[in-house]
């Protein structure tokens, strides 16, 4: 089991409408490690589902650690209103409100020597897309794809020059599965293959495997695709939906 630690929220920042940041502090944090930005921690919740466990889980990328002054950050986005356990808290929570984190959990490498990138995602995992963004060579070449909320969610990202983002604003009349998979599919690929990262809504994220894989001849070896979340569905339910998917998903 990971490392359970206590935590304390010390700043409370609105990013954008549909998005907030939240810094942690608290001694626990002396012996997190560094080079994690990307990655993730586990929220703790008391539950009060069942008796299987004590706690419910959330996992959240780690946006920021800065070791000198043991303050983490971690964003929250409110993709699907505050209908979880986690949105509610970062909802309503306070400066100076406790929780317990585990972690951190094992981070996706990407290929930094890939000849580009092709980055999509939406809310949920517009922190990881935004880490590792910052991390790419400055000479590389690709696209991100970021589906958000409003226009007024669009935020500025640090990235390499040659990074072309297209922000993709959310229909209100319905989960728009086609439009978002159309806004992927008509970029003008380069001729070389890319390192392709997906992480998003688990319908949308079938539709873009599909693409990927089957239209574009991208191997299990050449992308990280994920699932973030699932609509109507909490995060255990999601959790059982992800995994038969993945015993299901074919070379």
């Amino acid at each position: 089991m990971k490392r359970i630690r206590k935590v304390k929220v010390i700043k409370i920042l609105q990013i954008s409408p549909n998005m907030k940041r939240i810094t942690f502090t608290g001694v626990d944090l002396n012996d997190f490690p560094e080079n994690q930005n990307g990655g993730y921690v586990k929220l703790l919740f008391k539950n009060d589902l069942n008796d299987k466990e004590d706690f419910l889980a959330r996992p959240y990328t780690i946006r920021d650690f800065r070791k000198h002054n043991l303050e983490l950050d971690i964003d929250f986005s409110y993709h699907s209103g505050n209908q979880g356990y986690a949105t509610r808290w970062a909802y309503q929570t306070q400066v100076g409100d406790e929780i317990s984190i585990s972690g951190p959990g094992s981070k996706q490498l990407i290929d930094t020597n890939s000849n580009w990138f092709f980055f999509v995602g939406d809310m949920t995992s517009l922190p990881a897309i935004s880490s590792y963004l910052e991390k790419l060579p400055s000479q590389a070449l690709g696209f991100a794809v970021i589906e958000i909320k409003s226009i007024n969610d669009k935020i500025n990202l640090k990235k390499p020059k040659n990074i072309k983002l297209k922000w993709f604003v959310k229909s209100n009349k319905d989960e728009n599965t086609e439009e978002f998979i159309d806004a992927v599919k008509v970029i003008d690929w380069p001729d070389s293959k890319p390192y392709v990262w997906v992480a998003c809504e688990f319908t949308k994220m079938k539709y873009l495997r599909d693409f990927f894989q089957k239209e574009k001849k991208i191997c299990k070896n050449e992308m990280y695709i994920s699932s973030y979340w699932k609509s109507g569905l909490n995060q255990e339910e999601h959790k059982v939906a992800k995994k038969e998917d993945s015993l299901n998903w074919g070379n």
